[in-house]
């Protein structure tokens, strides 16, 4: 599970990068319950924070990199995001954004794997990330989709540190790779990796990408929600043995994230 007391190497904060920020606010309002508070001068819609009842779940902005798909970005704590990026390349990872400073916020870098996959890092300053997970209305878990899980695996332990156990998939699925911090026991797990061929990810045109889980009370309502308002879904809803019923679903924009109802016993 992820907490607020994060761990080198679990996800931390979360931001989308929309072409529309009024749009955004309004699905995500609709389908999750958020309030947006703008970070702009006199009500300027270029940015801000999501809040699940007044607490923090994530951040928005306007998408200004030429050729960007809408996406959901997921920050991982490092101690160091300047060790952090010396470590991504020397993986075969790519820069996208240098380690800079928000103010005395704390510092962030952007990445991508060596196949494509997109993420960040945060060193936290005097703000540790989101103030709300693994309830209704927050992030719940971190997946990524990936051509190659192995390969995968390697670089982020690389980076981050993280420790796996494998899970076979029901009806010869494959195998699923759960995902926990370096030296946290396994209920601190905190996403997974899916290995899938390349014309299954479409959303990112062949590449690998990583989306965010969202705690729900009701999946079917979520859905409902989400195609009311513009989205779609790519898969389900569906019941998971052990984890809960679940859908895919992708927002207005192209942003894809999962909304989960967990089942009793996860």
């Amino acid at each position: 599970m992820i907490t607020t007391d994060f761990a080198n190497g679990a996800p931390c904060f979360l931001d989308l990068g929309a072409p529309d920020v009024p749009a955004a606010t309004a699905f995500y309002g609709a389908v999750l319950g958020w309030d947006f508070e703008s970070m702009g001068d006199g009500g300027d819609m270029e940015g801000g924070m999501f809040r699940s009842d007044g607490k923090l779940v994530a951040g928005l902005g306007k998408l200004t990199e030429a050729g960007a798909r809408s996406a959901w970005m997921i920050y991982f704590k490092v101690p160091d995001a300047d060790a952090a990026k010396q470590s991504v390349e020397t993986a075969g990872g790519t820069v996208r954004v240098e380690p800079m400073d928000l103010e005395d916020w704390g510092r962030m870098a952007q990445f991508s794997d060596p196949l494509g996959g997109q993420f960040a890092v945060w060193q936290p300053g005097k703000d540790s990330g989101v103030e709300k997970v693994d309830e209704p209305g927050s992030l719940s878990w971190t997946e990524l989709y990936t051509t190659d899980a192995a390969a995968a695996k390697e670089f982020y332990t690389s980076v981050l540190g993280w420790q796996y156990s494998d899970m076979d998939l029901p009806g010869g699925g494959g195998t699923y790779v759960l995902i926990t911090p370096a030296d946290q026991p396994e209920e601190r797990m905190h996403g997974g990796i899916m290995q899938m061929p390349a014309e299954h990810l479409s959303l990112a045109n062949g590449k690998p990408y990583w989306h965010p889980v969202f705690n729900v009370t009701d999946c079917d309502a979520a859905v409902a929600k989400v195609t009311e308002n513009g989205g779609s879904v790519q898969m389900g809803p569906e019941d998971a043995e052990g984890v809960g019923r679940m859908a895919v679903c992708v927002d207005p924009a192209g942003a894809d994230f999962v909304v989960l109802k967990p089942s009793e016993s996860s």
